[in-house]
């Protein structure tokens, strides 16, 4: 394998300067954003029972999982869906169902 000599970067006043004004605005995005959630989560607590501000009535797990694709399939409560279709085996080789 070949070995290169090491580079030198040299560090410029403007790109501290581009650094400085990327870091501002990205500070002011941030409180931005900041802003309209402390905002969004005074409406809705004014609101009572009118959703969480989103304005489709979605929670927050739910826009997760609708953005990353999961749906998730709810837990059966009663006996018979918990144990579904359920087939027996019996001694004389028929399949019964239960």
């Amino acid at each position: 394998m070949l070995r290169r000599k090491p580079i030198r970067l040299e560090l410029k006043l403007d790109d501290t300067e581009e650094f400085e004004s990327v870091k501002k605005e990205l500070e002011s995005r941030k409180k931005q954003r900041d802003e309209v959630d402390v905002v969004g989560v005074a409406m809705s607590s004014d609101m009572v029972g009118a959703g969480s501000g989103t304005g489709d009535g979605k929670t927050r797990e739910q826009m997760i999982n609708e953005r990353i694709g999961y749906k998730p399939h709810p837990k059966p409560n009663t006996l018979p869906s918990l144990l579904g279709n359920l087939q027996c085996w019996v001694p004389n080789g028929h399949i019964t169902d239960s």
